[in-house]
């Protein structure tokens, strides 16, 4: 198995971390790997915001914790947060978001880093509250939040895989 192949199958999602921060060689590679996601006809409509303040991930998670209707850290302490947007003008938007967050997420894995996806993007930034977000970001246009990509190093063991489907593959 090749080492793409093996830190594809390997890469979990983590819902625990250390406060301890990324090194920036680290987030330099995940970031990169993001630039290079496919996209539709090339169109590269995704932005990456990063945040590794914690106030403003704070504010972010009770925003998106709020949208939950719960009261905890849905970004489980990580000292890290990618938020993914995409142009909505672009019709394959979602989609490109969507690799963009596989990318970032496989190529953590990769460096050493965990990481998990967490959703409520949409939501959050259709917001008044995300779209002054945004605004405050210099991010004009009509961008949706494809999600967040959490980073850090866990603290704890490290998850194990479900069984896989026996019907997932079909050939025909």
């Amino acid at each position: 198995m090749t080492q793409t192949v093996k830190d594809l199958v390997e890469r979990r999602s983590v819902r625990a971390y250390r406060p301890e921060q990324i090194k920036e060689e680290q987030l330099a590679e995940i970031l990169e790997a993001g630039k290079y996601a496919a996209s539709g006809m090339g169109r590269q409509p995704v932005k990456m915001v990063v945040l590794q303040d914690a106030e403003t991930i704070a504010a972010l998670s009770a925003m998106n914790a709020a949208i939950m209707g719960a009261d905890i850290d849905p970004f489980y302490g990580a000292p890290t947060v990618i938020v993914v947007l995409a142009d909505r003008t672009v019709p394959t938007h979602y989609a490109d978001g969507c690799l963009t967050m596989g990318n970032l997420m496989n190529a953590a894995h990769a460096v050493g880093v965990d990481s998990c996806w967490i959703h409520r993007a949409t939501e959050e930034f259709d917001s008044p509250e995300g779209k002054a977000l945004l605004q405050q970001w210099g991010i004009t246009g009509d961008y949706e939040g494809i999600g967040h990509c959490i980073l850090g190093y866990r603290s704890g063991e490290y998850p194990q895989a479900a069984p896989r489907k026996e019907d997932m593959v079909v050939r025909v």
